[in-house]
């Protein structure tokens, strides 16, 4: 099995030191849970997205790579062509019921069939609730909850015509906690995508469609690292996190594999936690 090596930092009672942690960043070997299925995944031009592209077309998937950066998200597809794979891109912005139709459209054209759906686009903010602004709070909203609610009729749609799939909704332990007491449009929409994934879930649940929402902690993409490397806040999340250290994309990206694999058949209306720790310590504190 391919395994990726990586020098990271971690940080525990108040020392920082280096660890080498391995993990597996594709498929292992002749395994390809996915092979042949469909699957399109929203906001692939970066971060978790490209991580999430390259997993699934490791795990054999012909991957929809979707998002409002249409050249950036081809180029993620141009990446995989030496793995051969019926891949393709196009533009989606998730706020457009039109966008979205016209991304369905693609897939019945080129396809003829959809099995899974990954709804990863958001944009994040860390104003709180007496500085937020009204049209940022819009904007976060619309993109990463409505952006959500579409994501689900729309593939949901064509999912019940082709028989059944999988939805996998990218939430956030900031769906469920309270965090560091900012970015509170960041956490509506996120809470917001906990209860839809919940509510979308049994509205489904006998026409073989399984709806489940992934919580990750903070995920070491270039994005976080640019933004925050060396600041309070990029302490603040080594040190509350237990296991001490960032997520990195292919960690998460190898349990959206799973929850859009049969291995997950008998999960839907689950929200699974992939983020160190991090709530286990929050679920301690409460209880004290």
């Amino acid at each position: 099995m391919p395994l990726y090596l990586r020098r990271v930092q971690f940080f525990n009672q108040g020392v920082h030191y280096g660890h080498d942690v391995r993990f597996s960043t594709s498929a292992r070997s002749g395994q390809e849970r996915l092979s042949g299925r469909v699957i399109l995944v929203t906001g692939a031009a970066g971060g978790l997205g490209t991580s999430i592209v390259s997993r699934l077309a490791a795990e054999g998937a012909r991957v929809v790579a979707s998002d409002i950066d249409a050249n950036t998200c081809a180029s993620v597809i141009a990446e995989l062509a030496d793995r051969g794979g019926a891949h393709t891109s196009l533009p989606l912005d998730v706020r457009s019921d039109e966008d979205w139709q016209a991304a369905i459209e693609h897939i019945q054209n080129r396809y003829g069939v959809l099995h899974g759906c990954v709804n990863n686009a958001a944009i994040g903010g860390l104003a709180s609730v007496a500085d937020e602004r009204r049209d940022r709070w819009d904007r976060i909203i619309a993109i990463g909850q409505t952006g959500v609610w579409l994501g689900m009729k729309y593939a949901g749609g064509l999912l019940e015509r082709c028989g059944g799939g999988s939805i996998v909704n990218i939430c956030s332990i900031l769906g469920t906690v309270g965090g560091f007491g900012d970015s509170i449009a960041y956490h509506a929409a996120k809470g917001a995508v906990r209860a839809m994934t919940k509510n979308a879930a049994l509205h489904w649940a006998t026409q073989g469609i399984r709806v489940n929402s992934l919580h990750p902690g903070f995920i070491g993409t270039e994005q976080v690292l640019d933004l925050y490397a060396g600041s309070p806040r990029h302490e603040a999340m080594l040190s509350h996190t237990p296991m001490g250290r960032l997520a990195d994309p292919a960690e998460i990206a190898a349990v959206v594999a799973f929850l859009l694999s049969d291995d997950s058949s008998y999960m839907t209306g689950s929200e699974i936690y992939a983020d160190g720790g991090w709530t286990a310590r929050y679920s301690r504190h409460q209880s004290n």
